[in-house]
C-alpha cells in the first residue's frame, strides 16, 4: 500500500477534488477483460466498468487495432472544417441501428455531458419553443446545459438555466406522491401530474420543445419503470408536437439486453443520446436526431477535436464487437442470472430493501431496516468499501446515496457473477454484523 499511499498523497497536493467521487483508496495500473489491477498488484473483479464505459471489456484487441491503425495515419483532424470517411461511416452505422434512421442525422461530441448539452441548446433555438421538460432524479451531465436539465440531488447546489421544468420520475419503492405504492401506480400518478397539472399551470405544452428522459434512471438509484411509462411519454409528446429525447448515455449499446434501453418499451423516440461505451473508453458522444434539427442552420454545437477519426474507428470496432460477439444477448442472459442471485440476497439480508435490474445494470437499495425503508447511506458506503477490500469494484448512486450499482462489462459470464455475488454476500454480512468501522469510510463519501 506504500506506493498507493504515495500516489494519493501526491494527487491530493496536485489535483483538485472538485472533479472526484471516491469510494476507496484505489490507484489502478492496468486492466484486462473484466478485471482491473491496482498499484499493489491486486486483481479486482470490476462490476463498475468505469461507470458503464467498458462494455466490450478492457483491452479488446479489435478496438485497439482499429484505433491504432487510424491514428497512425492521422493524429489530428478538426472535423469542424474537414471531413473524414471514417467519421461518415460511423454516422451511417449509427443511423442503421435505429428503425427510422433514414430521416435522421448524427452530431458528435466528446462526452454524454456535451451530447445532452446539445439538447439544451438546439431544441429551444430551432423550434421556437423555449421550455424543456426533464425529470427529478435525472443525471444528464456536467456542462451548464446538461447540468441544468438534470434533476439529481448531487447537482442541486448550482442554479441552472431558467427554462427547464422538472417533474417527478416514477420511483415505485419511494413514490414522491404520498399514499401511492408500487411502480405501476406511481407511474400513473406521475403521468397524471404532468398532463393534468404541469401542462395546465406552469408549462403549457405549446411552449415545450422537448421531453428528455432516461429509459431507466441509473444515478437516481437504478429505477426501472415499466414499458408503459415511456409509451405514455411518447403519446403525450405526439399529442402536443413535442420532441421526445431518450438519454442512452449509460444504458445504451447493449447494456440492458437490447442495443438501446428504450427498445424494451417499443417506442420510437425522436432523439437518441449516446456516450460512455460508444468507443470502448475513448472520448466520444453522438446524438441521433431528426434532420430538421441537425440542419437548422444555426452553428451552435461543434468541437475542435471531436469526432477524431481514430476514435470513430474505435467506435466502429466497438459496434462490430457488440454485434459479432452477441454481447446484447449475453447481457440479457447473464443479467437474468445476476438478478436471480441478487434477489436471493434481498430475501436473506436484513438491510437490502429492494433489488432492481435490467440486463447487466442492477441496483441494490440498502436500508436501515425493511419495515421503515429508511435509506442506509452509511451502510451502503461500508458495503462498497468492504467489497473493494475483498476484491470487487462497485460504486453507489441514488438520491439518498443508498443504492449499490452494478454495471459490469458485457463480456462476463456466470463465473464472474458467482464471484461477485459471493463477495457482496460477505461484504453485506460484515456490515450487518458491525465489522466495518465508521473510520474506514471517513475519507470516501462518494456521492
Amino acid at each position: 500500500m506504500g506506493y498507493t499511499r504515495e500516489v494519493l498523497e501526491r494527487e491530493k497536493r496536485a489535483v483538485g477534488s472538485i472533479s472526484q467521487i471516491r469510494f476507496y483508496p484505489a490507484v489502478i495500473e492496468k486492466a484486462g477483460g473484466a478485471y482491473v489491477y491496482d498499484a499493489a498488484g491486486r486483481k479486482l473483479l470490476d462490476f463498475n466498468a468505469a461507470w458503464a464505459v467498458a462494455n466490450t471489456g478492457y483491452g479488446h484487441k479489435r478496438v485497439i487495432e482499429a484505433f491504432l491503425r487510424e491514428y497512425s495515419k492521422l493524429t489530428a483532424l478538426s472535423y469542424t472544417s474537414f471531413s473524414s470517411k471514417t467519421v461518415v461511416s460511423l454516422a451511417e452505422r449509427l443511423l442503421g441501428l435505429v428503425a427510422d434512421g433514414d430521416g435522421k442525422k448524427v452530431i458528435f461530441g466528446h462526452s454524454g455531458s456535451d451530447a445532452n448539452d446539445s439538447i439544451a441548446k438546439i431544441l429551444p433555438a430551432c423550434t421556437g419553443r423555449p421550455r424543456i421538460l426533464s425529470f427529478i432524479g435525472s443525471y444528464h451531465g456536467q456542462t451548464m446545459g446538461s447540468y441544468s436539465i438534470s434533476g439529481h440531488k448531487a447537482q442541486s447546489g448550482i442554479v441552472g438555466l431558467p427554462n427547464v421544468v422538472k417533474v417527478p420520475y416514477p420511483y415505485g419503492y419511494r413514490c414522491p406522491f404520498k399514499g401511492v405504492a408500487g411502480q405501476p401506480e406511481c407511474e400513473e400518478a406521475c403521468i397524471g401530474f404532468l398532463e393534468d397539472y404541469i401542462f395546465n399551470t406552469i408549462a403549457p405544452p405549446e411552449t415545450v420543445s422537448v421531453i428528455i428522459v432516461e429509459p431507466l434512471q441509473s444515478d437516481a438509484g437504478d429505477i426501472i419503470p415499466t414499458p408503459r411509462f415511456l409509451r405514455e411519454l411518447e403519446r403525450i409528446a405526439r399529442k402536443h408536437g413535442i420532441y421526445l429525447a431518450v438519454d442512452e448515455v449509460k444504458v445504451g449499446m447493449g447494456r440492458t439486453g437490447r442495443m438501446f434501453a428504450f427498445e424494451h418499451s417499443g417506442i420510437a423516440p425522436d432523439i437518441i443520446v449516446l456516450g460512455k461505451p460508444l468507443a470502448s473508453g475513448l472520448p466520444l458522444s453522438a446524438v441521433i436526431m431528426p434532420s430538421e434539427l441537425a440542419d437548422c442552420n444555426k452553428v451552435m454545437h461543434l468541437f475542435t477535436l471531436s469526432p477524431h477519426p481514430a476514435i470513430a474507428a474505435a467506435a466502429l470496432a466497438t459496434i462490430d464487437v457488440i454485434e459479432g460477439e452477441d454481447l446484447v444477448g449475453n447481457a440479457e442472459r447473464t443479467g437474468k442470472y445476476m438478478l436471480e442471485g441478487l434477489r436471493k440476497l434481498e430475501r436473506e439480508k436484513s438491510i437490502v430493501g429492494e433489488v432492481r435490474g435490467l440486463g447487466l445494470i442492477a441496483g441494490i437499495e440498502v436500508v436501515k431496516d425493511k419495515e421503515s425503508r429508511e435509506p442506509g447511506a452509511r451502510e451502503t458506503a461500508k458495503i462498497v468499501y468492504r467489497a473493494w477490500e475483498l476484491g470487487l469494484v462497485t460504486a453507489y448512486t441514488g438520491l439518498y446515496s443508498n443504492v449499490i450499482e452494478l454495471t459490469p462489462p458485457l463480456i462476463i459470464g456466470g463465473r464472474e457473477v458467482d464471484e461477485a455475488l459471493g463477495i457482496l454476500d460477505k461484504a453485506i454480512d460484515d456490515v450487518e454484523k458491525g465489522r466495518v468501522p465508521d473510520s474506514a469510510i471517513k475519507d470516501y463519501v462518494g456521492w
